[in-house]
């Protein structure tokens, strides 16, 4: 049974810092691409940051490119949100997501906010 759980989230002032982590269990976590999405409240669930398998490639919303990073340890199979510079657009619900096995974490809340 594939699993991706989501501990953390949290508030955060802006201009801080967060990270996310999403642990995955019931595959072969190495072999595929992971992603983190993310919904703001009214609008539409988008793509922040994308993996390859073996973290050799990344790519990430242009809203997010240079203030975010996606990382993995395939050793503990965990993939990572690095958030920088936060602002309050940045908030959210953010997801983890398997694309090969259509599999989505629960969602951690995310609010930016003095």
């Amino acid at each position: 049974q594939v699993q991706l759980v989501e501990p953390g989230g949290g508030l955060v002032q802006p201009g801080g810092s967060l990270r996310l982590s999403c642990v995955a269990s019931g595959f072969t976590f190495s072999r595929y691409a992971m992603s983190w999405y993310r919904q703001a409240p009214g609008k539409e669930r988008e793509l922040v940051a994308h993996i390859t398998g073996d973290g050799g490639s990344t790519n990430y919303a242009d809203s997010v490119k240079g203030r975010f990073t996606i990382s993995r340890d395939n050793a503990k199979n965990t993939v990572y949100l690095q958030m920088n510079s936060l602002k309050p657009e940045d908030t959210a619900v953010y997801s983890c997501h398997n694309p090969r096995f259509a599999a989505w974490g629960q969602g951690t809340q995310v609010i930016v906010s003095s």
